[in-house]
């Protein structure tokens, strides 16, 4: 995995200073995203594993199934087939993103609660953790009754657990100990 991360990199770099140079981030991210789902889906696999087919027939594949989302430009700049690198396509895609959010300075957070939020306290909890974390946040919450109460707050790289449940296995593993 951090071979994937390592190697996909340097694409991801090169996408996004050139989608930033253009000011096409949009573009580039719905275009990404549609190609790194194509490149998963099981037919396609087949064709982009397949040993019989060039590079460019791989980057042809692509292109036309992927073509409503793809630009002259970004068909010019699909050069990954190239490489032997469209396996890449899901993590390039996705470290994309992560440059796009902090470049947008903005930040996807998941809250599960016990308890269905209201409107009111989805809009304080927003708020507060766009001051906590200094960026625009976009919330979605969900339910999961098994926390019993309190909250548990997931973005890219942080967690916090402030559920009942947890606090509960804290004081078991303190009382077992």
């Amino acid at each position: 995995m951090a071979e994937l991360n390592t190697v996909a990199r340097p694409y991801t770099k090169a996408a996004f200073e050139h989608a930033l140079d253009k000011n096409t981030l949009d573009q580039w991210s719905e275009m990404l995203a549609t190609t790194a789902a194509v490149s998963q889906d099981p037919v396609m696999q087949l064709v982009l594993g397949n040993p019989a087919q060039t590079s460019e027939q791989k980057a042809e594949a692509m292109i036309d199934v992927c073509q409503e989302q793809m630009t002259a430009e970004t068909k010019i700049s699909f050069l990954l087939a190239e490489n032997q690198r469209l396996a890449l396509l899901p993590e390039i895609s996705a470290q994309f993103e992560q440059l796009k959010a902090s470049q947008q300075k903005s930040v996807d957070i998941n809250v599960t609660t016990a308890f269905d939020l209201g409107e009111q306290q989805q809009q304080k909890l927003t708020q507060a953790l766009s001051t906590k974390l200094g960026c625009e946040v976009s919330l979605t919450s969900e339910v999961d009754k098994s926390i019993i109460g309190g909250v548990i707050v997931r973005t890219e790289d942080l967690v916090i657990d402030g559920s009942v449940r947890a606090r509960l296995a804290k004081l078991a593993e303190a009382l077992s100990a």
